[in-house]
């Protein structure tokens, strides 16, 4: 398989994630808790990425002071993004206009994951491979948010289905425009995007995760344990492929 493909593949394991969650909810409505508990494992995937993979990867190639503002850049970014989204939201929206607003905030997500998947795989493939499928088990419960939102708001199935399917899109255009854009760069710019992309994947597993789920229902123990679960998952899974 070429270089291309193989990034190609890796870009769409988070979009097939993130379908899958979404045909989930096409067959069943779990309880707000339970989707509470998802959430929170999403973010304690994201986390373990963020602190298994990406930084201790960085540090060893690396500065402290390249990686913290990288780091500070990047979740600057998240920050202003999300604020532009908000002043894009007309007051008194109506529920269809949240929605849509929500479905955006999703495929830039999307973006932001096909972005690492290119960026780790101009330093190995090794590194996207694993990202990829981190970032896969992340999306399963932002799938299925997503197209239970859509459901609850009488989008029809069919429609739904192929809103779930064009996730794919953004995905793929960031994770192939990074790979040929950093595959050919130093080290230090490749580095350097990779912790730029953790800082925005940090906040958003604190800012927008968290609060969706505390949204959906009140904590408990469970959503505690199912953060720490998730954070547990990712580690065995970089354990079991060679990648820690």
């Amino acid at each position: 398989m070429s270089e291309l493909a193989t990034v190609v593949s890796l870009a769409l394991l988070p979009a097939a994630g993130n379908f899958a969650g979404g045909m989930l909810a096409e067959l069943w409505r779990p309880s707000k808790i339970n989707l509470n508990r998802a959430l929170h494992a999403s973010a304690g995937i994201v986390l373990a990425i963020v602190a298994i993979e990406l930084l201790p990867h960085a540090l060893q190639s690396t500065s402290g002071w390249v990686v913290g503002t990288a780091f500070g850049l990047g979740g600057s970014a998240y920050l202003g993004l999300q604020t532009l989204a908000l002043r894009a939201q007309p007051s008194g929206a109506t529920d269809l206009a949240r929605m849509w607003v929500i479905y955006i905030a999703v495929a830039v997500d999307l973006f932001s994951d096909g972005l690492m998947i290119g960026v780790g795989a101009s330093l190995g493939t090794g590194l996207a491979l694993l990202l990829a499928l981190g970032q896969m088990l992340a999306d399963v419960p932002e799938g299925f948010a997503t197209v239970a939102n859509l459901r609850d708001k009488g989008v029809a199935q069919s429609r739904r289905m192929l809103l779930s399917l064009a996730f794919a899109v953004p995905a793929l255009i960031a994770a192939v425009g990074a790979y040929f854009l950093l595959r050919n760069q130093s080290e230090l710019v490749q580095v350097g995007a990779l912790v730029f992309i953790s800082g925005l994947l940090t906040v958003a597993a604190v800012e927008d995760m968290i609060s969706e789920a505390h949204e959906s229902a009140k904590d408990k123990r469970g959503s505690v344990l199912a953060m720490v679960l998730g954070f547990v998952l990712f580690t065995l899974i970089s354990a079991g492929l060679g990648q820690d």
